[in-house]
């Protein structure tokens, strides 16, 4: 038995050790303040959480058989203490915990730019079946499947969907939000340190979502600078025109990462005005040469 149990416990910390804590290892300021609010909230919850442990054990060891000073009371009904304690302790953690999440809500809106020294920078982004498109307006470049920017920067994200809604997620640096087709979003993140973070969709968008996900390299000025230079003069990189965004956009599964040594101008905002039609969906070859299913024999 005890041969079980430690093969059962050393899997199990093989398996934690094989996770990254994501969340509870935040590298920008904005996944710094959500980790404070996650610990914050587990320890008002706690209040009522601990002491409700705690009576349980209590009560046992009180009203255990061969306690001859518990009293029994099966004719009691009322106690205005007892409903005191039971009522304004809940109401307390909900008050707190309605107080955490307000001003929370309103100091970590996607949209209110972070303070700092330095320019930000600006990066529109495509969620597309099934990979992502990362388009620089002011360097005139685009990247697919990966995201670099500056360490210590502030990052400006205009966010769209060129098919099904999807989510945007870079867990390390916080601010999980949607895109959207039609319409854009907003959010602002920055990395404290270079380093290379996980970027992913968070909601299901059909066959190819388990591998839409990006590498998001935080670099040094230079390295950014460099990068940005390396990839205007790669002239054997394609342009990011209408005719690439088309074939672009079509479904594709394990993109792997390039870049566009130019972007035509405005392309974000006709994707999201419509001008650039959404991707064209599933191919209706492929989906008429499937098996079908037989009809269901009544």
């Amino acid at each position: 038995m005890r041969a079980k149990l430690g093969v059962g416990v050393s899997c199990a910390l093989l398996l934690l050790t094989s996770c990254q804590p994501a969340v509870l290892d935040p590298q920008g300021p904005i996944g710094a303040a959500e980790k404070t609010i996650l610990f914050d909230s587990l320890a008002i919850m706690l209040a009522i959480v601990v002491p409700t442990l705690l009576a349980i054990a209590a009560f046992a060891w009180w009203f255990r058989a061969s306690n001859k000073r518990a009293k029994y009371r099966p004719n009691f009904e009322y106690s205005g203490q007892i409903e005191l304690v039971t009522w304004s302790i809940p109401l307390l953690v909900i008050i707190l915990l309605g107080g955490v999440t307000w001003i929370s809500a309103h100091a970590l809106d996607p949209a209110v730019k972070l303070v700092s020294d330095k320019k930000e920078i600006e990066v529109q982004v495509v969620s597309l079946d099934w990979k992502w498109l990362f388009i620089y307006p002011d360097q005139h470049i685009a990247s697919v499947n990966e995201l670099v920017v500056p360490a210590g920067t502030p990052i400006h994200f205009a966010l769209t969907s060129a098919s099904v809604m999807n989510t945007f997620d870079v867990p390390q640096l916080g601010g999980m939000i949607y895109t959207m087709n039609g319409m854009a979003t907003q959010l602002n993140l920055s990395a404290d340190k270079p380093g290379i973070f996980l970027g992913r969709s968070a909601h299901y968008s059909g066959d190819g979502f388990s591998d839409m996900h990006f590498d998001v390299r935080a670099v040094s000025d230079a390295d950014f600078a460099s990068w940005v230079t390396a990839t205007k003069q790669n002239a054997q990189t394609p342009t990011l025109d209408d005719s690439a965004y088309r074939a672009l956009e079509k479904q594709s599964e394990h993109v792997a990462p390039f870049t566009y040594h130019d972007t035509a101008p405005d392309l974000f905002a006709r994707i999201v005005s419509g001008k650039l039609p959404p991707g064209p969906g599933p191919d209706e070859t492929k989906q008429a040469s499937a098996p079908q299913r037989p009809a269901t024999e009544k």
